[in-house]
Order: structure tokens, then C-alpha cells, then sequence
């Protein structure tokens, strides 16, 4: 019997088309809750950039937050898991950055940082993601903290390039203008296991929902894992069920399909 439930955001729960949470899954996600199912967000985005959410927080329906791809997870305002990047491994990365010219954002704990901004930071994250603008630092500067997680804006053939230099991180995408680097270990999955050994929940009794690269794992780690209908082909090979795309109803749909609702 579902216990739980997993979201992704971007293109999950929230539309790319609207970038908001349709009525459909609102009421969903409601009457489930009521049923005293538990509901957790699993999103590669940090705390400080969950801005498009407050139709499910004001209505109390999110029970704790895997963010940052399962670095840095939370309950209320209780961190129940967090692990950094080796420091050198941030360094090494900061170096390839500064002298390929690619954009970084830097997470810490509680704040974020962009280096080298260009045009396309700006319209993937402010123009399309509705992100307060991002404090600029120098790579040396935003290299001082403990950092969770680096989002450099590379192509899949960049980021393969760069892997040697980072052997303790691994990456995931939800977006293919950049990819999201973690310490290794750190996935969406990893964030499940901490969520559930929190609050006492089997795997058994997890379902997982998402659209994206970095949802994998979640969605073969879940009981059962839903893609939604806008993922791609391998997202949606990596599941249990595919449902309809999130402006078409997919998650009521789904969570009626499988009779939690």
C-alpha cells in the first residue's frame, strides 16, 4: 500500500508551459494527503530557487523536500541529510569554468551564487524559471563555503570532458543547457532512502513521479515510478507506468490508475 509520494517539480508537477501546478493535481495531491499519504518533493533545485510550489505549501500538503538532487534533504526545518563536494574536486571544477569560460552557480547550505553569468543564465533562470536574480562572485570567491551542489552550463559532451577532474561527483540533468554536479551518492534514489528511514516507510510503500534524467533513479528505485508523458523515451523506459504529461492531468490521472485516489 502507497505511503508516500515523490515529486519532481519542473515539468512534473509544475508546467513548462504554464509554470504552474495544474488545478487537477492540486485536488489530487489534496485528497490524497487527506488519506494520511505523505507527500515529499524531489527536486534538483536548490531550497532557496523552490518558488513555484506555494499552491501545494499553503495548503500544507509537502511533508519534507529532497533537493539538490538528494545532497540536502529536509523536514520542516529539520535537515535530515547533507553531504558536500570534496572542496578540491569544487576547485578543480571552478578552474575548468573560469578558464573554458562556462557559467557556474554555486549552492551552500543556505545561500547560492552564479560566476561568469551570460545570457543564457539569464533566460533559462529568469526569464523561464522565474528565479530572483542570483548574486555574481568571483570563482574564488564562491569557492570559500562548503558547496553542495555546482550547476556549470555545459553540453553532455563538456560535462564528459570535465568528469576526470571531478571522480567524486557524479551529475544529473533536468535541463540541457547545464547539468547539476552532487558528491557521489547523491541522487534523487539516495534521497528516498533518507526520507523514508525518517519518517519509518518501507520502499514498498513509495511511488515516485518525474519527467527528467535526474528522476532515474528515483523512478527505478520507488515502488513503483511514474514518468510523466513529456519525459523522454529513456525516462519513461526507467518506469513502472507512463502517464499523461502534466498539462494533460498526469498526476490525477495517474494516482487514479493506481486507486490512491
Amino acid at each position: 500500500m502507497t505511503k508516500a509520494l515523490f515529486f519532481d517539480i519542473d515539468g512534473t508537477l509544475v508546467s513548462f508551459e504554464t509554470h504552474a501546478i495544474p488545478t487537477s493535481a492540486i485536488e489530487a495531491l489534496t485528497l490524497a494527503h487527506e488519506k494520511g499519504i505523505k507527500i515529499f518533493i524531489a527536486t534538483g533545485r536548490p531550497k532557496a530557487i523552490i518558488n513555484n510550489l506555494s499552491a501545494l505549501q499553503d495548503r500544507g500538503l509537502i511533508d519534507g523536500y529532497i533537493t539538490m538532487n538528494g545532497a540536502y534533504c529536509f523536514v520542516g526545518h529539520e535537515v535530515i541529510y547533507k553531504s558536500a563536494i570534496p572542496a578540491g574536486e569544487v576547485r578543480a571544477l571552478a578552474q575548468v569554468c573560469e578558464q573554458k569560460g562556462y557559467p557556474c552557480i554555486f549552492v551552500s547550505e543556505h545561500t547560492m551564487s552564479v560566476c561568469q553569468p551570460n545570457e543564457l543564465v539569464h533566460q533559462i533562470f529568469y526569464d523561464f524559471l522565474h528565479v530572483d536574480e542570483i548574486p555574481v562572485k568571483t570563482f574564488e570567491e564562491a569557492v570559500q563555503e562548503e558547496i553542495f551542489q555546482m550547476t556549470p552550463f555545459i553540453t553532455a559532451e563538456e560535462e564528459a570532458d570535465i568528469q576526470p577532474r571531478i571522480p567524486n561527483c557524479e551529475s544529473g540533468r533536468w535541463f540541457p543547457a547545464f547539468a547539476d554536479i552532487t558528491a557521489k551518492g547523491n541522487t534523487k534514489q539516495k534521497g528516498i532512502d533518507e526520507m523514508i528511514a525518517h519518517f519509518g516507510f518501507k520502499l514498498e510503500d513509495t511511488m515516485s513521479f518525474g519527467d527528467g534524467g535526474n528522476d532515474i533513479s528515483m523512478l527505478r528505485h520507488a515502488a513503483i515510478g511514474v514518468a510523466m508523458g513529456n519525459a523522454k523515451e529513456d525516462v519513461k523506459q526507467s518506469a513502472d507506468y507512463v502517464t499523461a504529461s502534466i498539462d494533460e492531468d498526469g498526476i490525477a490521472k495517474a494516482l487514479k490508475h493506481f486507486g490512491i485516489i
